[in-house]
């Protein structure tokens, strides 16, 4: 992992920069506000040092200079890690901008990595720097603001009570085998249960609307009951190895890390089965804010934001403040699913503290509309706002359907136009 801020030049990155390679004007400008704000690169190279013992000693890694502008550098050219990697690797404008100049550039796991551990706070003050030097620059004056939400999904498959107790049965099931490798005399009183649950999670996924009347409660009782039998003899493993030690010291490590897998996944399973009893087995309504939608990344919400192509969406909601000349002035990962109409006072406040003044222009979709948000915008003096009302979106629902069935149109066009028509139709004080 990376321990300094730069690396050292040697004589062939001389030789390198002797070539007369320029780079082209928008990565030069990227260049030159890096240089101008030193700090920012300390922020990064704190972050990368972040929980190593002695950053001073080990292999070497990547910079933070080389970290900082290949992150901007994949976000601009809007590049994977793969891309930006055989990118970087293939010419010498971009070797010179990201820092590698002769030096072997790394896998593009290596990039993940490192981008990763960069917090939330640095990068918070990246964007408000950079948002600062637009204002001193006299690039963006704040007269106008767009705000809105969207989503930002996580890599999950779509969460079923079933799937999601396959899931803890096979991963229980796969950590005990690793722990069962590790010690000396294996794991003993576990039995592998993963083909019956497998069979019963793909006859419930089967069913047919008829069946699952009759055969839904059964099948789910039978996949409950193998799961609880599962994470029970799991707990059990865990408590006879509890004291058990080995020769290699890296082998104890591992040992630990194991338990402590088996140990953490046995109470997403207990929370799994817990949810999938009281909703299937009881009748009853769980609430969202009790559900679990994956066992590999619990932090994810369920979202609803009335979309016709996308009714559910499962990730995490995101609030974007835009400027005129597109630059994101603020951002906000949100809670859960609040309504829209919420951020519009804070973003007001929020935009009075970045440029000193309140927008003359607010502009946001349907979801922002409220009397009291008028009266927000109002008091805050802005000139203009824009929030498309409830009213006339059913209106408009309607209007476009019927205009829909006659000319038979796609329902995508049909979508678009009223998207335009309600922004055009927005009231404007």
């Amino acid at each position: 992992m990376t321990r300094s801020g730069s690396c050292q030049i040697s004589f062939a990155d001389v030789e390198f920069l002797a070539q007369g390679v320029r780079l082209e004007p928008t990565l030069q400008a990227i260049c030159d506000f890096i240089e101008q704000h030193g700090h920012l690169v300390d922020k990064v190279r704190r972050d990368l040092e972040r929980g190593l013992k002695n950053p001073k000693t080990g292999r070497n890694g990547l910079t933070a200079q080389q970290v900082i502008r290949s992150l901007i550098l994949m976000r601009v050219k809007n590049w994977d890690y793969r891309e930006l990697r055989e990118r970087i690797a293939d010419g010498y404008t971009l070797r010179r901008f990201t820092r590698f100049y002769r030096d072997c550039v790394p896998k593009h796991d290596a990039f993940n990595r490192s981008f990763n551990r960069l917090t939330a706070a640095t990068l918070e003050t990246i964007n408000a720097i950079v948002v600062k030097a637009a204002v001193d620059m006299g690039l963006e004056n704040g007269k106008k603001l767009r705000v809105d939400t969207t989503v930002v999904e996580t890599d999950i498959h779509h969460p079923t009570d079933s799937t999601l107790l396959w899931d803890a049965v096979r991963v229980v099931t796969r950590l005990v085998g690793q722990l069962e490798e590790l010690l000396p005399d294996g794991v003993p009183g576990f039995t592998n249960r993963t083909r019956s649950a497998r069979r019963r999670m793909q006859e419930i996924q089967r069913m047919t609307a008829r069946e699952r009347s009759q055969q839904l409660v059964p099948k789910y009782r039978e996949l409950i009951f193998t799961t609880g039998q599962v994470v029970e003899n799991a707990r059990l493993v865990l408590k006879k190895t509890q004291g058990i030690r080995s020769v290699d010291l890296m082998t104890d490590i591992a040992i630990n890390a194991t338990r402590k897998e088996i140990d953490h996944y046995c109470g997403l399973a207990e929370r799994v089965i817990d949810q999938a009893r009281r909703r299937v087995l009881d009748g009853e309504q769980v609430p969202n804010k009790q559900k679990i939608f994956s066992i590999f990344e619990t932090h994810t919400d369920l979202i609803k934001r009335g979309k016709i192509l996308k009714p559910v969406e499962f990730g995490h909601k995101v609030f974007i403040a835009e400027s005129v000349q597109g630059l994101i002035t603020q951002y906000r990962v949100l809670d859960g699913n609040p309504s829209d109409e919420v951020h519009v006072g804070s973003s007001l406040k929020r935009h009075q503290e970045i440029f000193g003044a309140a927008p003359s222009v607010y502009s946001g979709d349907r979801g922002f509309f409220s009397r009291d948000n008028i009266q927000e915008c109002k008091m805050v003096a802005s000139n203009s706002y824009a929030f498309p009302s409830v009213a006339a979106k059913r209106r408009l629902t309607s209007k476009h359907l019927k205009r829909a069935a006659l000319s038979r149109t796609p329902k995508s066009s049909v979508l678009a136009s009223r998207v335009v028509y309600l922004f055009s139709s927005a009231v404007a004080v």
